[in-house]
């Protein structure tokens, strides 16, 4: 599955499936839709955890990582019917009240086909 079209926690969202140039359509799906929501430590929050991992890989000889960072992962599906619109200001909207504390965290969100 690939990304249809996805948000970030800075409020940037990257375009999906466009409707027809000149068409009124609202794109709604009679299936479910699924997005993924990626959550992680901004890059200038230490990531205690990371570290450890990192520490654990490099004394397994895994010596070519020099860097982890540890998040999470949530794939959400929503009822048929929903617009892709509202449902991409729905799953943004969640991601950062929810899922994700943005003060030290950013997310991204992707729909999937």
């Amino acid at each position: 599955m690939s990304p249809e079209s996805t948000s970030t926690g800075s409020g940037e969202v990257r375009p999906g499936p466009v409707a027809p140039a000149g068409s009124e359509a609202i794109l709604r799906y009679s299936e479910g839709m699924k997005a993924r929501v990626y959550v992680s430590y901004k890059t200038t929050v230490l990531d205690p955890q990371g570290q450890t991992i990192r520490g654990a890989l490099n004394s397994l000889g895994h010596q070519s990582i020099s860097e982890v960072r540890q998040g999470k992962f949530f794939e959400i599906e929503m009822k048929p019917g929903a617009g892709r619109d509202a449902a991409l200001r729905e799953m943004d909207q969640i991601a950062r009240d929810v899922l994700a504390n943005p003060v030290i965290e950013e997310y991204r969100v992707e729909f999937l086909d």
